[in-house]
């Protein structure tokens, strides 16, 4: 009997795997994959229920500068590049408001890591905005996102200290920082995070700590098939869970899968199969527990994202009726009528959710008091967004 075979006769007797037993099941044989995707959809269903989740988000891009080069980034530019840019205070305005007619309630930023450290015209630009960061400068970007208009801010914005953790907390519901892996070989020279100082994995997870400390609830994740060995890739996940398990802020884990593109440096670096990316949603349900919530993007998987539901997700994460994944700009997400048919064609009650998850929403401590009202307004008594806001619903 192979570790893989061991490992999920293991599972049968109900207990969860260790970290050896779920490096194992991520080389589960394709005979017993129905096995391993069954247990993981038991765990899910006993701790989420049935309710699959999204956000109608509107992407946000403010700067697509950054001071890493990461191998499989298509979203960095340099100054003078095509495609860079950062927004002006109006053009953020212009583009929430579009999302807001269109019946958006999240607006997410992404942003390059503290490009003011590199280039010099970013620093200018940041002057006449009356800033010396990119993170003061987010901050007022997610003031003017509550002020002109009703959607929610939830920012993505890199490694951050304390200070900046607390002041992005008075603006926004949640926020975000993807793990990707706690692999310092990747950091190598040729290796995906070579000439990128913020993914030294020991910085994120300080930032991920910090947000445990004050009280954000966060989003955070694995990003897969950038040359992460399975060890590697499990250990990433048990680094999610201990954070959790330590401070209870991490409302949602992603399991993103890399996607090769023609002008990054890894465009000939081989993607995750389908079948690798089931086995790393089932491992990390298996992983981390009913309770949690497993997002993966359904844009990654192409028309193949139905057979996401039965390893055990219960989010698709943001789905945007107005702008596409500047990550990925290559994959377009479904239309939210389409994904809807998916997940109750599946058996799944299909639920829209703000960019705080449910469980969080109705507990104060992790929200900012400016917030409350407006989150409150928005949620049901079981904390999703209330059915005479889903306007997707007539569609």
């Amino acid at each position: 009997m192979t570790a893989a075979e061991h490992a999920l006769d293991r599972l049968h007797s109900g207990a969860g795997p260790s970290r050896d037993e779920a490096v194992a099941l991520l080389g589960v044989p394709d005979d017993r994959l129905g096995e391993l995707l069954q247990a993981a959809g038991a765990v899910r269903d006993s701790g989420r229920g049935r309710q699959i989740t999204f956000s109608k988000k509107v992407f946000v891009p403010l700067t697509t500068l950054c001071r890493d080069y990461c191998g499989y980034c298509t979203f960095r530019r340099d100054p003078g590049e095509p495609g860079a840019h950062t927004m002006t205070p109006e053009e953020v305005v212009a583009l929430v408001q579009a999302g807001a007619r269109l019946g958006a309630k999240e607006a997410l930023f992404s942003l390059g890591d503290r490009p003011e450290a590199l280039f010099p015209e970013h620093r200018d630009f940041l002057k006449r905005m009356g800033h010396r960061t990119t993170l003061g400068y987010l901050r007022q970007a997610c003031e003017l996102v509550l002020t002109e208009s009703p959607l929610l801010p939830h920012a993505n914005p890199g490694v951050m200290g304390e200070r900046d953790l607390a002041a992005l907390r008075e603006v926004n519901v949640s926020m975000g920082l993807m793990l990707e892996t706690t692999s310092e070989r990747l950091l190598r020279p040729g290796m995906a995070h070579d000439r990128a100082p913020d993914k030294v994995p020991a910085r994120r997870l300080r930032t991920i700590e910090m947000a445990g400390k004050l009280q954000i609830p966060f989003t955070t994740g694995i990003l897969i098939g950038i040359g992460e060995t399975r060890e590697e890739r499990v250990d990433a996940l048990l680094a999610i869970r201990d954070l959790h398990e330590g401070f209870g802020h991490i409302q949602e884990v992603i399991i993103q899968n890399f996607r090769a593109k023609p002008r990054i440096p890894m465009a000939r670096h081989p993607e995750p199969t389908a079948g690798e990316m089931l086995r790393t949603l089932a491992v990390a349900r298996l992983l981390l527990g009913g309770s949690v919530n497993i997002q993966a993007p359904p844009n990654l998987s192409g028309d193949d994202y139905p057979a996401l539901l039965a390893a055990g997700l219960n989010d698709w994460g943001g789905i945007s009726p107005l702008t596409v994944d500047h990550i990925n700009p290559e994959a377009p997400w479904p239309q939210i009528a389409a994904l809807r048919h998916a997940t109750e064609t599946a058996g799944f009650e299909f639920r829209e959710r703000l960019a705080i998850y449910p469980e969080y929403a109705s507990r104060p401590e992790f929200l900012a008091e400016g917030l409350r009202p407006r989150v409150k307004a928005l949620v049901d008594g079981d904390g999703y967004v209330r059915k005479e806001y889903e306007r997707w619903r007539q569609w």
